[in-house]
């Protein structure tokens, strides 16, 4: 897998050639490793702001983006980090509401890399032990980091007591890694996958959660009881609800009726209301819920059902870009397009269901165009069914759909996504 990126700074793009060399030793699980590299950077995870940490298989990164949102509209510098980036690897870094500049980057990988040559880390442990070694050293009133992959294991995990800690829609993906057979583990896929994500939770932070099926309730339960987390879980500590005018949120502390989300998708409302709720069930960072409302109204996620703009790939047509690659983002993409036809362009990695997207939108689809996902192993057109198309990318793709005014989805994976974001010439600031 190619997700190092490139960069037009001759700087950065030396550091993203040394990421690029970096893998991780073939079994390797735990947090050593981070914890090393980070003590050579003067364990700068132990300095940072109040921390908002997010897990989840799907709407993890749209909570982190409401939370960001919220917290700037109060008026506060906000630390982040998410992933993957869609364009440049900057994205990756956001320090006080700004991307980190090329200068600052290439100089903190340089560093990073350097103290940690002879620990094989991995291209992600030294990515968030830059965006740590960064936050600490620039006073913020908060961080938001959106956790990579699980939770358990992932190397955003060592924050020893963060603001907050959520854990936002669960579905089965990264199969590979995620349910990898462990002695000690749950048996039941969700339940691992709960178990897996629920391994953020940390004695005396609060634990904020969607509301899950038995046997995932029952870990995240395990978890927050084993580590001494206060659970607050949707349904039982927390409601949440939208109709056509408004976000209805209620806690123990009281009803708030809050905008509905900027953007698009059935599922937003939700990741908004984990966001407040991770918000008013902690008490280090006060936020109003006028703050909250315009959070709400302010955010942006790129690649998350975005529309594109008018541009050099999209035109004039209706274009729609999601990054979504499992059967949970399927049924999301099918809620929102239910009742319309429309063309998709789909590009997946090796390894990824092929039906994850195909099954849930059968009924919209009025032609399947298979494209290559750039720099790395996808599915050829055989692999999602006999009526798939081929072409050699995205424009090719686009070229040969007719004119009959029918909206175009391309998905499939957020690696495509940013190579169409690049082309439209709408790179994420």
């Amino acid at each position: 897998m190619r997700d190092f990126g490139s960069s037009a700074d001759p700087a950065v793009q030396a550091q993203l050639d040394r990421l690029a060399a970096l893998s991780v030793p073939q079994g390797r699980l735990g947090l050593d490793t981070i914890r090393a590299l980070l003590a050579r950077l003067g364990d700068p995870h132990l300095a940072l702001p109040p921390v908002f940490h997010v897990a989840g298989t799907n709407g993890k990164g749209s909570t982190c983006a409401f939370l960001r949102a919220m917290l700037e509209a109060q008026g506060l510098r906000v630390h982040a980090t998410t992933s993957p980036h869609l364009v440049r690897y900057n994205e990756r870094i956001r320090i006080a509401g700004s991307l980190i500049a090329d200068a600052r980057l290439a100089a903190l990988l340089c560093e990073v890399l350097d103290a940690g040559e002879d620990l094989r880390p991995s291209f992600f442990e030294v990515t968030i032990a830059a965006a740590f070694t960064a936050f600490a050293r620039l006073a913020a009133d908060a961080c938001v980091i959106e956790v990579g992959l699980g939770g358990r294991f992932d190397a955003t995990n060592v924050v020893p007591r963060p603001a907050a800690c959520g854990i936002a829609a669960l579905g089965i993906d990264h199969e590979r890694f995620l349910l990898a057979p462990e002695e000690g583990t749950p048996t039941l896929p969700l339940a691992r996958i709960a178990f897996e994500k629920a391994g953020i939770a940390k004695p005396g932070s609060p634990l904020v959660t969607q509301a899950y099926p038995g046997e995932a309730a029952e870990e995240v339960e395990r978890a927050a009881q084993r580590t001494g987390a206060v659970l607050a879980m949707r349904g039982r500590h927390w409601q949440a609800g939208a109709d056509d005018d408004a976000l209805r949120y209620s806690d123990e502390a009281g009803s708030l009726d809050l905008p509905l989300p900027a953007l698009p998708g059935p599922h937003q409302p939700e990741n908004a209301a984990l966001a407040v709720a991770m918000l008013r069930h902690q008490g280090a960072v006060p936020v109003s819920p006028e703050a909250m409302a315009q959070g709400i109204r302010a955010a942006t996620w790129p690649a998350r059902l975005q529309r594109l703009a008018a541009g050099p790939l999209a035109g004039e047509r209706e274009v729609w870009l999601d990054g979504g690659h499992n059967p949970s983002a399927g049924a999301i993409l099918a809620r929102h397009f239910a009742g319309r036809r429309l063309h998709l362009v789909l590009g997946m990695i090796e390894g990824k269901d092929p039906a994850a997207l195909t099954g849930p939108l059968q009924g919209s689809i009025a032609s399947l165009t298979a494209v290559p996902v750039p720099g790395h192993d996808h599915h050829p057109a055989e692999a999602f069914g006999a009526r798939a198309r081929a072409a050699r990318d995205v424009p090719a793709a686009l070229d040969a759909l007719p004119a009959d005014g029918l909206p175009v989805l391309v998905a499939g994976s957020l690696y495509l996504a940013g190579e169409v974001l690049r082309l439209n010439g709408e790179r994420p600031d």
